[in-house]
């Protein structure tokens, strides 16, 4: 099923399940990848068969037959590319491991996301969605969103899969920079990201602070009014208007009619910050306001004014949405049993090669045949791999400036030699350029001088920063410069914002015609709310996301982890990798794009397609799904179980848990949530956690953020680091999640201060003479530079 998308030709053996694999997957077969998926015999699939198995070839095989397994090994030796999310040694059992498949196809990249890392001493716990959360601290209400009189101690589960999708992001991203190398190489090589690893992506900045102030407390975002508002019709919006200057709230404050408010000091934001008062001021102010009149009403009139608000909708409603399926962010595929079914677009959409999110699902082995007649043809015969250390790779690294013994490792990572000059702000935009550095580029960011940079520290690791005017003559000379020598742009720019500047794709490409021009959004472009504002809450709002975090009551935003703006972040990595793997074989570039609410719909899409009425737990009191499947609370703190029906044998044979479940025949999912509720009370959570793993089931302790952020493990693997910030001393932050063999990311350098290489910058393209005289002229900033760090 291979098309005309960036990644036509390369073949995908998928042996997925449940969501990580299958999602990263799909993911490659919408950009044309042809991929084949592996069902097991006999297996119902879900109804979300119909999204994680669209655009693929399928076929069942029973790993445990033999003559099915030499089929399985037949298609991994053509391949081009493996992807499984078993538990560690799963795939060796059955000789599909990585050493047994390089063997046989030494160009192939290998891709596995097990719950736990194999050298992880939890490998064998099972990874379900609920202990990784407890693993993770990822079931913590969001600071300013939790009931009154809530126990801060007490989890809250979600149905939406946050670590698979976070794997699977940051895998097809791997997958595609894997590809990327071996066009130089001629080699393939094994990528590893565990969900547990990938939740590190997700927690993002959550977990960055300087370590002489300690992890900060969860905020609520309340400055300039921002909150969640009930309107006249029952409905509720989301208004955030912060950023670096409280123009937003005065744009909203004049289209609303009240622009008197500005008199009182309300869109004071220093006022605000020391005077609680006028804060809570406002925001009544504001609740009254807002009850005057229909929640569509104030999201015309917000947005019209420019202010980033979003009516709350469910994702029924944003299935149906104009602008989502007018950019496509939405499609309606034909589906062979389901018939029309409205599912989420291709991840990332990319201006030369179309995407291919239309193509219906095949249904389980309905490609059997084909695939063994194509298995019937002699192999083709792949050229041997090249010796790295004579690559150009070596030649282009970036290897000037770093220190020393970094340049040998810099040249084998994909993007060596590969320049970005980043004009993104905030998180999602700078995420992806974070991420890029890992895989060795070389990334310029520019912020804007003479103002609060704002969000700066983590995301922009590793990074060469300067604070350059791009609105003016002399900026525009600077940004320009870098443009010429760049391969990859990226901003953040509204639609046609960019045009307006002069930096739209084709004023771009017109200078650097192969150039990969990456655009970031909270809607996306080629719809009728191209032009709209929005940050992490106007996506989770306009997506269902909130309206599944609230329940019944009021809406609420999800989980104490921007899910959207790093989830975003690889999206933007992944858009770039593609892009970047497309120019890598035909020389040519592309706009490649992606959004907010794009990952807010990728983040549901296991709920996304639904055709029975089981209800979903929602809301902050949700523990699980079910008795087997949830929260519970032992002697000292709380821990998930995750079990099913099937395994109450297991479960009466768990030291401590005998007489609590005899007499129970597990028809009653109630009686046996009361039964264990009561067992448990009578042991710590590390107890019986221990006890349950032991059993083959799985479980894990309710972990904080400050107690994972210093965990020896995690430190010892390079998830969380240590650097030596030139501004505020000793920082920790997220490592890396994704595991490469063969060329391992790099950590980048500690973030400086923004702008601190600005003389380095401008030497690079020729203007260190100038730089002096650009200062002076208000177009660059050198001295006096703003702080990294000051969100802390």
């Amino acid at each position: 099923m291979s098309g005309p998308g960036a990644l036509s030709g390369i073949r995908v053996v998928d042996f997925g399940h449940h969501v990580a694999g299958p999602l990263a997957a799909v993911m490659l077969a919408d950009q044309g990848a042809d991929v084949v998926h592996i069902d097991r015999p006999g297996v119902t699939p879900p109804a979300d068969d119909a999204f994680f198995n669209r655009g693929k070839r399928r076929i069942a095989l029973d790993l445990k037959d033999p003559e099915d397994l030499k089929v399985a090994r037949d298609l991994v030796r053509r391949a081009d590319v493996l992807i499984e999310n078993f538990r560690p040694g799963v795939m060796d059992r059955l000789g599909l491991g990585w050493a047994e498949s390089r063997a046989v196809n030494p160009r192939l990249v290998y891709c596995s996301m097990p719950g736990f890392a194999a050298d992880d001493p939890r490998a064998g716990v099972p990874g379900w969605e609920g202990v990784i959360a407890a693993a993770t601290g990822n079931c913590r209400i969001r600071a300013g969103h939790a009931p009154d009189g809530w126990d801060a101690t007490r989890p809250t589960y979600t149905a939406i899969p946050v670590a698979s999708n976070f794997a699977a992001f940051c895998g097809a991203f791997a997958i595609v920079a894997g590809l990327t190398a071996r066009q130089r190489t001629g080699r393939g090589d094994r990528v590893e990201v565990p969900l547990f690893d990938a939740m590190f992506e997700a927690i993002g900045g959550s977990g960055a602070y300087p370590v002489a102030q300690g992890l900060p407390p969860d905020r609520a975002i309340s400055s300039n009014g921002s909150g969640t508002y009930r309107c006249a019709d029952g409905r509720y919006v989301q208004f955030n208007p912060i950023g670096a200057t409280p123009r937003f709230l005065a744009w909203f404050l004049d289209a609303a009619g009240v622009t008197a408010w500005a008199g009182e000091g309300l869109t004071d934001r220093a006022r605000q910050d020391r005077d609680p008062e006028l804060r809570r001021l406002l925001h009544d102010r504001l609740t009254a306001l807002f009850l005057t009149r229909p929640a569509l009403e104030w999201e015309e009139l917000a947005n019209a004014a420019g202010v980033p608000l979003a009516a709350v909708r469910t994702l029924a409603e944003w299935l149906e949405n104009d602008h989502a399926l007018a950019a496509g962010q939405v499609v309606v595929v034909d589906d062979p049993e389901l018939g029309a079914t409205a599912m989420p677009g291709a991840a990332v959409w990319l201006s030369a090669t179309p995407t291919l999110p239309g193509r219906p699902r095949h249904l389980p082995d309905a490609d059997r045949a084909d695939i063994l007649a194509e298995l019937a043809d002699p192999a083709p015969v792949a050229s041997p791999p090249t010796d790295p250390t004579s690559t150009e790779a070596e030649a282009a690294s970036p290897a000037a400036g770093l220190p020393s013994g970094e340049g040998d490792a810099v040249a084998a990572l994909p993007y060596a030699g590969r320049r970005v000059v980043d004009l993104t702000q905030i998180l999602a935009g700078p995420s992806a350029g974070r991420i890029l550095v890992e895989f060795g580029a070389d990334v310029v960011k520019i912020n804007s001088p003479q103002r609060r940079v704002g969000a700066h520290g983590f995301v922009n690791r590793g990074k060469r920063t300067v604070l350059v005017d791009v609105k003016s003559s002399q900026g525009q000379q600077i940004l320009w410069r870098l443009i010429e020598d760049a391969d990859v742009l990226t901003h953040n720019f509204p639609e046609r914002t960019a045009e307006r500047y002069g930096l739209g794709y084709e004023h771009v490409r017109a200078r650097r015609p192969d150039i990969v021009y990456v655009s970031v959004s909270c809607y996306g472009y080629g719809g009728p709310w191209a032009n709209r504002r929005g940050y992490e809450t106007q996506g989770q709002a306009a997506t269902g996301i909130m309206t599944r975090a609230g329940g019944d009551g009021k809406p609420a935003v999800l989980g104490p982890y921007n899910l959207l703006d790093y989830g975003t972040g690889a999206m933007a990595a992944f858009a770039t990798a593609v892009g970047l793997y497309h120019r890598e074989v035909t020389g040519a570039g592309q706009q490649v794009r992606t959004c907010l609410t794009q990952t807010g719909v990728y983040q549901q899409a296991s709920l996304a397609v639904r055709t029975t009425g089981r209800t979903e737990p929602a809301g902050p009191s949700a523990l699980g799904l079910d008795g087997w499947h949830r929260f519970y609370q032992a002697a000292d703190q709380w821990f998930f179980l995750g079990a099913d029906r099937h395994s109450l044998p297991v479960l009466r044979e768990v030291p401590g848990l005998e007489q609590a479940l005899s007499g129970l025949d597990g028809s009653d999912d109630d009686a046996v949530a009361a039964a264990l509720e009561a067992a448990f009370r009578a042991g710590t959570a590390r107890e019986w956690t221990d006890r349950l793993t032991a059993a083959g089931l799985g479980a894990h302790p309710v972990i904080t953020l400050a107690e994972l952020m210093t965990d020896p493990w995690a430190r010892s693997r390079g998830l969380t680091v240590s650097q030596i910030s030139e501004e505020v001393g000793e920082v920790v932050m997220p490592g890396i999640a994704i595991r490469v063999d063969g060329a391992p990311p790099r950590l980048g350098h500690p973030v400086r201060r923004p702008g601190a290489d600005a003389r380095e910058v401008l030497s690079r393209i020729g203007l260190a003479d100038a730089a002096e005289a650009l200062e002076q002229g208000w177009a660059v900033q050198m001295t006096a530079l703003p702080p990294g760090w000051d969100n802390f």
